[in-house]
């Protein structure tokens, strides 16, 4: 349910907009995209398994607040970080 090291670290170098960037939206709503498709997949075997879907549901919403945070900054990398992780909006 939740990414290795060596993963983190590999969406987090993907997404960094400079060298040891870990705290940008972008780099935020890399790892959290991928926790949240990490869930989703989880969710096909363990439909019942509603404690982890609540833990799904806050992702999700910390998610669209940072991307709400970026849309009002900057419309430009919005609609790429949209794009990059296909999220529909």
């Amino acid at each position: 349910m939740s990414i290795t090291a060596e993963r983190k670290a590999e969406v987090i170098q993907g997404n960094a907009n400079k060298a040891g960037d870990t705290g940008s939206p972008e780099v935020q709503v890399a790892i959290l995209s991928e926790r949240i498709v990490n869930l989703t997949a989880h969710f096909k075997t363990h439909t019942k398994d509603n404690h982890s879907r609540r833990g799904l549901l806050k992702l999700v919403s910390t998610r669209r607040s940072l991307l709400d945070y970026v849309k009002k900054k900057d419309e430009a990398r919005y609609k790429a970080l949209l794009e990059k992780h296909n999220i529909r909006r």
